[in-house]
């Protein structure tokens, strides 16, 4: 197999817009195969061009825990057209972070999101004016609530952006949800830094809200300050290409666990 997807891959900024507007990507690649599959074998479900397994940047075989996920993974490389747009797979950048990065170091993936609860979105409300304020009650509360019935965690919400310290056991009970095992500690991580809130990714990774729900939830304030000032055609390209990043992490959530035997 032609050696493309480390240097695909691999130099791919964090924000696809930006870069293809800066001009810092480089020329897409021509698809050079037929067609994409999955295959079981060492470390999971491998996800195969013609047969050939695909490589991550740093040369592991791209493989997930579940033949869905894989499938959903090899859908992307089947849906590329004549070129190969790393911006338009964020379901393979995303497992190319979890088995190059994620799976290496555990810990300081989790450490991050302890961080985001620390400070949590969901925490800091507006005082004004009155119609704001019911948005992020409407959405952020039923989520607080969750936490405080189901896990005995009491936060501390306040208005404004000076920090709040949080209760340690309510920190605590709410920490023993983070997952360690790789692939929904990865996507957990993505919910987390694409919305603000450690609350929320650990609620939709729960059940608690669907992926539509949690992205509507992060974006209360933006929401808000676009019907009151208009809406920017960049910052909503934008948007786009991070609301494709969580439906791929949400995807991770929904489908990395093993099937039962038999119906993998």
């Amino acid at each position: 197999m032609r050696d493309i997807f480390t240097d695909l891959f691999a130099i791919e900024p964090p924000d696809p817009i930006t870069a293809a507007r800066r001009a810092m990507r480089p020329p897409l690649p021509r698809r050079f195969y037929r067609q994409a599959g999955v295959e079981e074998g060492e470390g999971g479900f491998i996800i195969q061009l013609d047969g050939r397994p695909v490589r991550t940047p740093a040369r592991r075989p791209l493989a997930a825990p579940s033949r869905a996920l894989a499938a959903a993974i090899a859908a992307e490389w089947d849906a590329q057209a004549e070129t190969i747009d790393p911006a338009a797979m964020p379901l393979t950048r995303l497992a190319n972070s979890i088995v190059d990065g994620v799976a290496a170091a555990p810990i300081p993936v989790a450490a991050e999101i302890e961080n985001y609860l620390g400070s949590d979105l969901l925490f800091y409300r507006a005082a004004g004016p009155p119609a704001l304020v019911e948005r992020q009650a409407r959405r952020w509360d039923p989520v607080v609530a969750w936490a405080r019935h189901a896990l005995g965690a009491r936060f501390v919400l306040t208005q404004g952006v000076v920090h709040a310290a949080q209760p340690p056991a309510a920190l605590a009970a709410t920490l023993a949800l983070i997952p360690r095992e790789p692939w929904r500690l990865g996507a957990l991580h993505a919910i987390t830094t694409l919305t603000g809130s450690a609350l929320l990714a650990l609620a939709l990774l729960h059940g608690q809200l669907s992926v539509d729900e949690a992205w509507d939830a992060a974006h209360v304030d933006e929401d808000w300050n676009m019907a009151q000032w208009g809406r920017d055609a960049i910052a909503l390209e934008r948007r786009a290409a991070r609301r494709a990043e969580m439906q791929a992490a949400a995807t991770v959530l929904a489908l990395a666990s093993p099937a039962p035997a038999g119906k993998s």
